[in-house]
């Protein structure tokens, strides 16, 4: 069974047609398209994969280059002892694609396409719902997020237009959620999230740089932060 063909996604590069906001996206379907299996549900390890490599400033072209040759050479095996059940069975192989490109200069398309990824009123909606979410949280230290949240709002339409300085600023009150929760967290649910995190990446860790572990470990640690402590995602990364 071959997976599509990685030149479709190429098309939309060139065409200028792919932006920023779509990362997580378009990984995840790629993902879901080289298994063949249908719908498949990515791990909170997966999302935080996802979220190193964007970090990282890991062009889409490479992660989905590198899915598709860790796809490749799963079904060249002779013997297949499980189905590919995870992203990070793929890391080593999107980070050769990813230095492949380096190497050969390939330039970063330009993330941000003419036409903004998403409408006035949806990041309205969607912010509007986590400021009433932080601002009934029973955690008062959140609602001072929230307070914050609220002035971002009052502000949006100007800010509007320039999507990235939007994502700043919502990156650094996530900081600030973020900071406010490892300070509640105890060392007993510190110890228990991290071995849980070691039972999921001990498959894997053969196929990442040190690097790589060390910032995908702080990616789960922060996600599960946020689930523990139901507080919403602000960046609109997460507005899909």
């Amino acid at each position: 069974m071959g997976t599509e063909p990685v030149n479709q996604d190429e098309d939309r590069w060139e065409a200028g047609t792919f932006n920023y906001f779509n990362y997580f996206t378009e990984i995840e379907e790629h993902f879901q398209r080289a298994r063949g299996t249908g719908l498949f549900l990515l791990s909170p390890l997966d999302w935080a994969l996802i979220d190193s490599w964007r970090n990282a400033g890991v062009p889409l072209e490479a992660v989905l280059r590198g899915i598709d040759r860790a796809f490749e050479r799963w079904r060249a095996r002779k013997q297949r002892h499980r189905m590919i059940n995870s992203l990070a069975y793929c890391a080593q192989a999107v980070m050769e694609e990813a230095e492949a490109m380096m190497r050969a200069g390939v330039a970063t398309p330009a993330r941000v396409e003419a036409a903004p990824p998403f409408t006035l009123e949806e990041i309205r909606t969607y912010l509007a719902s986590a400021c009433e979410q932080l601002a009934s949280h029973p955690v008062e230290a959140y609602r001072s997020v929230a307070m914050a949240l609220e002035r971002l709002l009052g502000e949006l339409e100007t800010i509007y237009p320039d999507l990235e300085a939007l994502e700043q600023r919502l990156t650094a009150l996530e900081e600030k959620l973020l900071a406010i929760a490892r300070s509640r967290q105890s060392e007993e649910a510190l110890v228990k999230a991290r071995q849980e995190l070691e039972r999921e990446l001990r498959p894997y860790r053969r196929k990442m740089t040190a690097e790589q572990l060390a910032m995908l470990e702080r990616k789960y640690l922060d996600r599960r932060l946020f689930e523990e402590e139901k507080l919403p995602r602000l960046s609109l990364f997460y507005l899909r």
